[in-house]
């Protein structure tokens, strides 16, 4: 589930024509401000008996997977060597592929759709078309050109506006890791999707208390916490379920029993520790493939084991009889 999106990026879709601002927490019960990683397939892992689908789908993504699937083997083998050569030459480009490169590689591809997102929406905001965005380019692009001083004197409220710029532009400088005040694409990735970046962790954890934080203390209250997730009708009788998130605030979110929430413990619920998926594939692909036990793999020993890494017609071939036959 993804982060809550820039304030920034939430104003160009009402400028485009949307009917309505997004609410800042989609989904049932306010987890929209959950974030979990996904699963790297929703294939089931099981090699034992020849199904190799999960691994392709990590290793290639899953639209990739799907091409791969239409190759013939010998296209197949021949893509994949060129991948080969891609993770070294990311790496350290010594000829073999060690178990953080293969790891890096798999993290990669699991972020294709994230920035394909970005590049589509690049041209947006690289308005001088120079291969970076600017802090001046994102914000105009947006929320429109205004002289120094005069920032949304022509809009109703203009101090929330002014706010979610402010709030924007920290998000930026956060992202903009080399300080020059334009973002790669990397950068402004980081900007639009800031809890797939370890090193925006403090940002999304600061813009949650920010939003939760209703006076202002520092902390998240249970009743702040509640007022996030449901609002009472006059007369309502509150749900089972609002009890049920108050036990949840009690006995799971607030870690050192003090009754309310600091930064930390923000950070523990909406950024949960995860297992590293990547590096849990990486580990297996490299033992299945590592023939001569030395820790990395060589270009030939992936090749030895290509069925493992992606498909083929071949390939999705026999793993179609093996599911037609475990049908029967």
């Amino acid at each position: 589930m993804m982060w809550q999106p820039s304030l920034l990026l939430l104003l160009l879709l009402l400028r485009r024509g949307a009917q309505g601002k997004p609410s800042p927490d989609a989904g049932p019960h306010g987890q929209g401000r959950v974030h979990h990683a996904a699963p790297l397939s929703e294939a089931t892992h099981d090699d034992a008996h020849g199904n190799f689908q999960y691994d392709h789908e990590a290793f290639l993504g899953r639209e990739v997977a799907k091409e791969f699937d239409q190759l013939t083997p010998e296209e197949s083998q021949a893509r994949l060597g060129r991948i080969v050569d891609r993770m070294d030459r990311a790496g350290d480009g010594d000829g073999w592929v060690s178990l953080a490169e293969l790891r890096a590689w798999i993290a990669h591809t699991q972020q294709r759709h994230i920035r394909d997102s970005v590049s589509a929406a690049w041209n947006t905001y690289d308005t001088d078309r120079d291969g970076r965005v600017g802090w001046e380019e994102l914000r105009n692009a947006t929320y429109g050109h205004y002289e120094p001083g005069e920032e949304f004197h022509d809009v109703e409220d203009a101090e929330t506006y002014k706010k979610m710029l402010a709030r924007d532009e920290r998000r930026f400088r956060v992202a903009d890791q080399d300080g020059d005040s334009m973002a790669t694409r990397e950068e402004l990735t980081a900007f639009l999707h800031p809890e797939e970046f370890p090193h925006m962790r403090d940002i999304v954890i600061a813009e949650t208390l920010e939003d939760l934080d209703k006076n202002k203390d520092g902390y998240v209250q249970v009743d702040e916490y509640i007022a996030d997730l449901y609002s009472a009708e006059p007369g309502e009788e509150e749900p089972a379920w609002v009890q049920t998130e108050r036990e949840q605030f009690r006995d799971f979110r607030d870690l050192n029993k003090d009754g309310k929430l600091d930064g930390s413990e923000v950070g523990h619920w909406v950024l949960p520790p995860a297992q590293d998926q990547p590096l849990v594939e990486a580990n297996h692909l490299l033992h299945e493939s590592d023939t001569d036990k030395d820790g990395r793999l060589s270009k030939a020993e992936i090749l030895d084991n290509w069925n493992m890494f992606v498909g083929s017609q071949a390939t999705n071939y026999g793993e179609d009889l093996t599911r037609h036959h475990d049908e029967l």
